[in-house]
């Protein structure tokens, strides 16, 4: 079984003002002459921690992790009611990179991360692909509109007692995610806690059975993190993260010449395997490794994947 390396601070860290009222926190960790990499975080409003940091060799890797804004240790917290969310979608956080990298005066650097993370990975690669060696991607998704109504519709045919309490916190709306993102920005605290807590229920639920998955807990309130993912992930979803529908895939092609990995896990039920399917095809050379085992987190042999690729790419380039 592959382990991840030992725990490690950052040498660096900061915050990056990116504009728009947004400080965007960054840090980075293994040797300042390693080779650069860049960790994009899932959700969207995830953050990242601590953990993600052992992915990387810290004797090859330069790595520089980032909370995009509105999430974590970046200014201001989407978990405040108070926060706008007008300047955070998904051109703003392909901007930010670039502001980072430039700010870090990196060249080229691999990109790494899953889940939301994959997507925006994608689409800051297919824009930006002079500034990326390799990249390595997990949890596949594209953020396509069918996916989005898959993981807030379809899959409550698995789970349908859960889907409607989901369904009844939306009021049974047709626009589920789009109610959920109205409500979330109730100026009534209750009302929008209440959609935070009955969003963050209705993730852990479609994960629930997933190899290794803990015990559901039915929460009745979200704390400041769990309102700031779920804002984030309703804002996001609701407006088809500002892209294009199925534009990911479709400029997949711009990435040929850049080496690739995609990983997945068969059982993921929040997002199937026929996105990263896909994405492959339309990516001359990439690599696309599905464990019949794993689902949408973590496993042992996606892990060992993971850092077997990340590995090899720390050779060259």
């Amino acid at each position: 079984m592959a382990e991840l390396f030992p725990e490690i601070e950052p040498f660096d860290s900061g915050l990056l003002d990116v504009g728009d009222g947004n400080l965007v926190y960054w840090e980075t960790c293994g040797i300042p002459d390693g080779k650069p990499a860049v960790m994009v975080h899932g959700g969207p409003g995830q953050g990242c921690n601590p953990r993600m940091r052992r992915m990387f060799d810290p004797a090859r890797y330069r790595a520089v992790l980032f909370d995009q804004r509105g999430c974590g240790r970046s200014i201001p917290h989407a978990g405040d009611p108070g926060t706008d969310l007008r300047f955070n979608t998904t051109d703003h956080l392909v901007g930010d990179m670039e502001r980072l990298r430039e700010h870090l005066g990196i060249e080229r650097w691999l990109v790494t991360g899953g889940s939301w993370g994959s997507t925006l990975g994608l689409v800051y690669a297919e824009r930006h692909p002079e500034r990326v060696t390799q990249i390595m991607l997990s949890a596949i998704t594209a953020t396509q509109r069918s996916e989005i109504d898959w993981l807030y519709r379809g899959a409550g045919a698995f789970f349908p007692e859960a889907w409607e309490r989901f369904s009844d916190g939306a009021g049974r709306a047709q626009d589920i995610v789009g109610e959920y993102a109205r409500r979330l920005e109730s100026p009534d605290a209750e009302v929008s806690n209440r959609a935070a807590a009955n969003w963050m229920n209705w993730e852990d639920t479609v994960l629930s059975i997933e190899p290794g998955a803990a015990p559901l807990v039915h929460r009745e309130t979200a704390d400041r993190d769990e309102m700031a993912f779920a804002r984030l992930c309703a804002h996001y979803f609701s407006n088809g993260a500002w892209l294009e529908d199925g534009a990911v895939i479709r400029d997949a092609y711009r990435l040929a010449g850049i080496p690739g990995v995609l990983i997945h896990g068969r059982l993921d039920l929040s997002g199937p395997a026929i996105t990263g399917w896909r994405i492959a095809r339309a990516w001359p050379g990439v690599e696309l490794l599905i464990d019949d085992h794993s689902g949408h987190r973590g496993s042992d042999i996606k892990r060992e994947w993971m850092l077997g690729a990340l590995a090899r790419f720390a050779d060259y380039g």
